[in-house]
C-alpha cells in the first residue's frame, strides 16, 4: 500500500497543480469582482449571451455529426486493410496535423474567398460566384476538416480490434448490411464513438481562431467571447472567467450524457 502511495503521488502532484488550482483561479474569478469581493453578477450576465452559447453548441454538434459519419466507414475500411498499408493511410490522415492550426485554417481562406480557387473553378462553367467564405457553414467546414483525425483515431483503434468472424457470423444468420451495422459494429465500436465525440465536440465548442478566420466576425462562439474578456478592450477577466466556468459545465453534462449512452451500447451487446 506505501509503495502504491508512493507511485501515485507525482501523478497526484501533477493533477493539482495543473488541475486543481487553475480550476479553483477560474472559479474564484467568476466568483469575484474586481475588487475581490464575493458576487454572482458575473454569472447572472452570462444570460445576455445565451445566443451566442446556443450557436457554439449548435455549431459543434454538427461538426462532430459530419465527423462521426464521414469517420465511421474510414475507421473500419482502415481496420480492415493489411498492416503495412494500415500504417501509411494513418500517415495520411495525421499528415494535415502535422502543420500549424492556424496555416491549416488560412488556406481554407483562399480557398472559399468570392475570389479563391473554388469560385474561380465554378467560373470557368459559368457558375456562381457563391458565398461560402464569412458564414456558419465555412466555420463547420473548419471545425470538420481540423478535428476529422480525432474522429477516425479512435474509431480505428476499436475497430481493428473487432473479429472479422464476428461480421461473418451475423450475415451467415441472415443479417444483411443495415443490420449488420446497427446490431454488430456499431454497437461494438461504442467506445471509440464516445472518445471520438469527446475529442471532437470539446475543441469545437471552445474554439475561436476557426470563427474568426472562417466566419469574419459574424459567426461569434463562446471561444470568442472568452477571448474578449481577455484580450479585447473589455478586459473583464472576471467574467472571462465565468464564462469560461460556465462552458465546462455545459461540455461536461453534454460529455456525461454521451458516456450513459456509451454504457447502455455496451450493456446491450453483453
Amino acid at each position: 500500500m506505501i509503495k502504491n502511495k508512493k507511485l501515485a503521488a507525482p501523478y497526484l502532484v501533477w493533477m493539482v497543480l495543473f488541475i486543481a488550482a487553475p480550476l479553483a483561479i477560474v472559479v474564484y474569478f467568476a466568483m469575484t469582482d474586481k475588487a475581490g469581493n464575493f458576487t454572482l453578477e458575473n454569472l447572472m450576465s452570462i444570460g445576455r449571451y445565451s445566443s451566442v452559447f446556443a450557436r457554439s453548441l449548435i455549431l459543434a454538434a454538427v461538426a462532430t455529426l459530419i465527423c462521426l459519419v464521414l469517420s465511421f466507414p474510414v475507421g473500419y475500411f482502415l481496420s480492415r486493410m493489411r498492416v503495412s498499408k494500415q500504417k501509411i493511410m494513418l500517415m495520411l490522415v495525421m499528415l494535415p496535423m502535422w502543420m500549424n492550426f492556424l496555416l491549416r485554417t488560412y488556406a481554407w481562406m483562399s480557398l472559399l474567398e468570392n475570389n479563391g480557387i473554388i469560385n474561380r473553378i465554378l467560373g470557368v462553367f459559368g457558375i456562381g460566384p457563391f458565398q461560402m467564405i464569412n458564414t456558419s457553414g465555412a466555420v463547420v467546414l473548419g471545425m470538420v476538416y481540423n478535428f476529422l483525425p480525432y474522429m477516425i483515431l479512435p474509431l480505428y483503434t476499436v475497430m481493428v480490434k473487432i473479429d472479422d468472424s464476428v461480421v461473418e457470423a451475423a450475415q451467415d444468420l441472415g443479417a444483411g448490411t443495415l443490420k449488420t451495422l446497427t446490431k454488430v459494429l456499431i454497437p461494438l465500436s461504442a467506445p471509440g464513438i464516445s472518445t471520438g465525440i469527446t475529442m471532437v465536440f470539446v475543441p469545437s465548442v471552445s474554439t475561436f481562431i476557426i470563427s474568426r478566420m472562417l466566419g469574419g466576425g459574424g459567426t461569434l462562439l463562446a471561444g470568442d467571447l472568452i477571448e474578449l474578456q481577455f484580450l479585447g478592450n473589455s478586459y473583464n477577466y472576471n467574467l472571462g472567467s465565468a464564462m469560461s466556468l460556465v462552458l465546462m459545465v455545459i461540455v461536461l453534462l453534454c460529455m456525461s450524457f454521451t458516456s450513459g449512452f456509451d454504457d447502455q451500447d455496451m450493456e446491450g451487446v453483453l
